[in-house]
C-alpha cells in the first residue's frame, strides 16, 4: 500500500467531491476550492466551442455587414483609380455595405498581391488587380504568390492597350519618328512607364503608378510615356500630352481618333492589360455568390459601362471561369513573348 500523507488525503478528499467516492463527504473549504476548477472547466469547454463553431463559413452568413477594403496596387490618379470609383459606388449600392479603397502601391502591384493573398478569407479584403501582376510578373522573376492557387478570382471587369504618348514640345507625331528617333539618339529620347511589365529598356523610367508618371510627363521630366489609358484622359483634352498610338488591336473607344501600333505599321503588336476583382484564396461559397452576383448585376449598368469607357477602359465583364481562363492564356503569351525576345526586369 502507498504510504498515507497529508497530500494523498487531500488528494482523496478532492476526489470524493468529484463523485468518485460517497462515502467521505465534502467540507465547506473542499467545495470551495473546487468551485474555481469547476468554473474554469466550463469555460475552457465554452470557449473551445465556440472557437470551433467559427469558421469563414460561419462568419459568411449574412455577408456583407460591415465595409469592405478594396486593395489597389497603384498610387492614386492611374487607370486602376480612375475604374475602381465608379464600379465601388455601383456595388455600395447592390451590396449595402461601403467599399474603401486602400492604396498600396510598390513592385507594379506585386505589394497589394502579396497582402491580398495573405488576407484573411472573408470577403472583407478584395484587390481591384490588373493583369500585369497575374500573366507577365511571374515570368520576370520570383513572386510571393500563385496567380490562380493564391486567389479567388471573381471576374474581369475591363480592358485597354496602353498608350505612347509624348510632351506637347518633342516634335513627334507618329509611330515612325518615335522609332527613327530611338534608334538615332537612344540615350536622349528616354521613355516612362507605370511599373515594370511594361515595354522596358536602359531608357527606360518606372514609376508606382499611371499618375505620378504623367505628372513628370507633363512637366517635361520625361519626353515620352506608354501610359495606361486613365491618366491619358484629361492631359490629352487639356492640351498637355500628345497621344501617338494604342498598344492594342483596335482602337479605344475613349480615344477613337488614335490609331493602334498594328494600323500604323507595326503589323500584329498588341499589348492589352486589363482589371478584375480579386479575393485570397479560399473565399466561403456563400461569399463567391454574393460577389459575382453583384459584379454580374453591375456589369449590366450602361451607366457604369459608359463610366469605365471614359476611363479608356473598355467594359468586359466576365465570369470566374472565364477570367481563370483569360489568366491562363495570357500568360501563356507573355510566357512566351518574354522568354523569346529574352525580357528581364531591372
Amino acid at each position: 500500500p502507498r504510504p498515507h500523507s497529508e497530500h494523498s488525503g487531500i488528494r482523496h478528499r478532492v476526489n470524493a467531491c468529484r463523485g468518485f467516492d460517497t462515502r467521505m463527504p465534502c467540507t465547506q473549504n473542499d467545495q470551495g476550492a473546487e468551485m474555481p476548477n469547476r468554473f474554469a472547466a466550463i469555460a475552457l469547454t465554452s470557449m473551445l466551442a465556440t472557437a470551433a463553431a467559427w469558421t469563414p463559413h460561419a462568419a459568411a452568413q449574412g455577408y456583407p455587414n460591415k465595409p469592405i477594403r478594396v486593395i489597389v496596387g497603384y498610387a492614386p490618379g492611374g487607370s486602376a483609380d480612375a475604374g475602381i470609383r465608379p464600379l465601388a459606388k455601383v456595388l455600395e449600392v447592390v451590396l449595402g455595405q461601403p467599399l474603401i479603397v486602400d492604396y498600396k502601391p510598390g513592385a507594379a502591384g506585386g505589394v497589394a498581391m502579396d497582402f491580398t493573398a495573405k488576407a484573411t478569407p472573408d470577403g472583407y479584403t478584395l484587390y481591384y488587380a490588373d493583369s500585369g501582376p497575374l500573366t507577365v510578373a511571374p515570368h520576370l522573376g520570383k513572386v510571393s504568390y500563385d496567380s490562380l492557387a493564391s486567389f479567388t478570382h471573381l471576374g474581369h471587369i475591363c480592358g485597354s492597350g496602353s498608350m505612347l504618348v509624348v510632351h506637347p514640345s518633342v516634335p513627334f507625331t507618329s509611330v515612325a519618328e518615335v522609332v527613327a528617333a530611338s534608334k538615332r539618339e537612344p540615350a536622349k529620347w528616354s521613355y516612362g512607364t507605370s511599373g515594370i511589365g511594361g515595354l522596358v529598356d536602359r531608357q527606360t523610367t518606372a514609376y508606382k503608378g499611371g499618375g505620378p508618371a504623367m505628372t513628370d510627363l507633363m512637366g517635361g521630366q520625361v519626353p515620352m510615356l506608354f501610359s495606361s489609358l486613365g491618366p491619358v484622359v484629361g492631359a490629352a483634352k487639356s492640351g498637355k500630352v500628345r497621344p501617338i498610338a494604342v498598344t492594342s488591336l483596335t482602337r479605344s473607344s475613349a480615344f477613337p481618333d488614335v490609331p493602334t501600333m498594328d494600323e500604323v505599321g507595326l503589323k500584329g503588336f498588341d499589348s492589352t492589360a486589363w482589371y478584375g476583382l480579386i479575393g485570397p484564396a479560399g473565399l466561403p461559397p456563400e461569399v463567391i455568390s454574393r460577389l459575382t452576383q453583384a459584379l454580374q448585376k453591375a456589369g449590366s449598368d450602361k451607366a457604369l459601362q459608359n463610366q469605365l469607357n471614359a476611363t479608356g477602359c473598355d467594359a468586359d465583364f466576365l465570369n470566374p471561369a472565364q477570367t481563370v481562363e483569360k489568366i491562363r492564356a495570357d500568360s501563356a503569351k507573355w510566357g512566351r513573348v518574354i522568354k523569346e525576345a529574352n525580357v528581364r526586369a531591372e
